[in-house]
């Protein structure tokens, strides 16, 4: 396989409105850092928009640029894995297409790769601008919770804006786990990753594709991806329950004897609902460790691939690559049969 010196992997949903600014800056970003030796890979994540349509022209006018349609919504995080499997470049940056990640800063970042001999230079955010005081709190929270929870150290306040090697990224490629918080699994890789500081832009247009719902579900991807914290909880919780169990009974054992009566109903309920609370909490967490067993036993696929436009050079390891469409004859109908012997 002839390797490009640089691949661009941008996943894409409902971004129509960015495509032409994204792919000009990123065609500049990337000819400024290696000349005309890379590759753009665009993924669309089940659109709804026109961002299919607006790729395959930009594909159809720039030989740099590979368009990669699923054939559904699989959700970011596996539209980036199927990007980054399919992407042929021997360093990889990962961006997303919203550009408030600047890909002018991927000069800097491969000059800080080649200066600290690094496999991966993560961006961490020193400011995050046009996003709400509660996407920042909540973020803050996040990072810190997560950091305390996993057994694997991952950078506070990093997204997936990174610059990885090919050889960090073909470990990653290894790792086939259906529920991916790439984040994550990138830190967990190892090898030798550095920070890079940058400031985050706003939004160029159109909006967040990561609302509260979507950003519960990666934290809970995050912290059973990546930790047993919540089965321990489920252990600590019952010891304290049985000693408190023992102690209620040393308490009510010694009002029988005594011949007190043991008051309080209103405790009694409360201590009821609170350890109900807690069962089905941890009832909770434990299906959540359940489900990923059972979806990661189905051994399915991670991405679908429905149509690719422009060179495209990765071989779909994770994933599927259905067929092109292939244009069949139709055989004539009655009314055209007539016409056709009609005019013979």
């Amino acid at each position: 396989m002839n390797r490009p010196a640089l691949s661009i992997v941008v996943p894409c949903y409902n971004e129509a409105a960015c495509l032409d600014l994204l792919h000009a800056r990123i065609s500049g970003a990337a000819r400024a850092a290696v000349g005309e030796d890379y590759e753009i890979v665009l993924i669309n994540d089940g659109s709804k928009d026109e961002s299919w349509p607006a790729m395959q022209r930009l594909a159809a006018a720039d030989p740099h640029l590979v368009a990669i349609n699923l054939s559904r919504n699989h959700g970011h995080q596996l539209a980036l894995t199927a990007g980054l499997d399919l992407c042929a470049g021997q360093q990889i940056l990962i961006i997303d297409a919203d550009l408030q990640d600047p890909p002018e800063l991927l000069a800097e970042m491969r000059a800080t790769m080649a200066a600290q001999d690094a496999d991966v230079v993560y961006a961490v955010r020193r400011k995050r601008e046009g996003e709400t005081v509660f996407k920042k709190l909540t973020a803050a929270i996040f990072y810190r919770m997560l950091d305390r929870l996993t057994d694997t150290p991952i950078p506070l306040d990093t997204g997936d804006f990174r610059l990885m090697s090919r050889r960090a990224l073909d470990a990653f490629l290894s790792l086939p786990e259906q529920a991916r918080f790439i984040r994550g699994m990138v830190a967990w890789i190892g090898f030798r990753q550095v920070p890079f500081l940058y400031d985050r832009a706003e939004r160029h247009a159109g909006e967040t594709n990561y609302p509260l719902g979507k950003m519960v579900r990666l934290a809970f991807d995050a912290v059973t991806g990546f930790s047993t914290a919540p089965l321990r909880f489920a252990s600590h919780i019952g010891l304290a329950l049985t000693g408190l169990s023992a102690l209620l009974f040393v308490y009510i054992a010694i009002g029988f004897f005594s011949g007190s009566a043991v008051q309080g109903w209103t405790s009694t309920m409360l201590i009821v609902v609170a350890i109900g609370a807690v069962q089905m909490f941890v009832l909770g967490m434990i299906g959540e460790y359940l489900g990923r067993l059972y979806v990661e036993s189905k051994r399915r696929p991670l991405y679908l691939v429905s149509d690719i436009a422009g060179p495209v050079q990765g071989t779909a390891t994770l994933g599927y690559r259905a067929e092109p469409r292939v244009a069949t004859s139709v055989p004539p109908g009655p009314v055209e049969a007539m016409i056709s012997r009609s005019a013979e």
